[in-house]
């Protein structure tokens, strides 16, 4: 099986998280778990752990840290992704959201659109950098991407 059954977030590292922002994370893990594919490739030869996997998210010395175990919880992987790839996009895509809540409220239907088309784009260009910075750590699609980036846009949600 080859997906994620559990996540977690590890947030000892990080300022309290709002009531706002923990409905985020709940929303995005329910999200990822409801569908998924994450796989952990085979290295120098050797056939990896076999899933279904279990994954936390922290941030540990100003990196992103994704610690992958087997479904008993013996940890089969784990690796440290710089932020500042990530920063940027998740700056512009709160303040997109941002936008788009506020033009939700007063602008008609064609601008509401129109930043909406801009937001999703700013999350697919998030999804596709975490695809670029976990490639050779783990296989997802980009349907995963996506969602592991609102989960970490809303880890690093300032």
């Amino acid at each position: 099986m080859t997906r994620l059954i559990r996540i977690a977030i590890d947030d000892s590292a990080l300022p309290p998280a709002t009531p706002e922002m923990e409905q985020e994370r709940r929303v995005a893990i329910f999200d990822l778990l409801e569908d998924n594919s994450f796989t952990l490739p085979g290295r120098d030869g050797v056939a990896p752990a076999p899933g279904p996997y279990a994954l936390l998210l922290a941030v540990r010395d100003r990196r992103l840290v994704f610690e992958v175990t087997t479904e008993a919880g013996e940890l089969v992987a784990e690796f440290h992704l710089a932020m500042s790839p990530f920063r940027q996009a998740v700056k512009d895509y709160f303040q997109i959201c941002e936008s788009y809540f506020d033009a939700v409220k007063k602008l008609p239907t064609a601008q509401i659109e129109a930043i909406d088309m801009a937001r999703r784009g700013i999350h697919n260009e998030g999804a596709r950098t975490l695809m670029e910075r976990l490639d050779g750590k783990a296989e997802i699609d980009i349907d995963t991407a996506r969602r592991l980036f609102t989960l970490v846009c809303a880890l690093l949600a300032d």
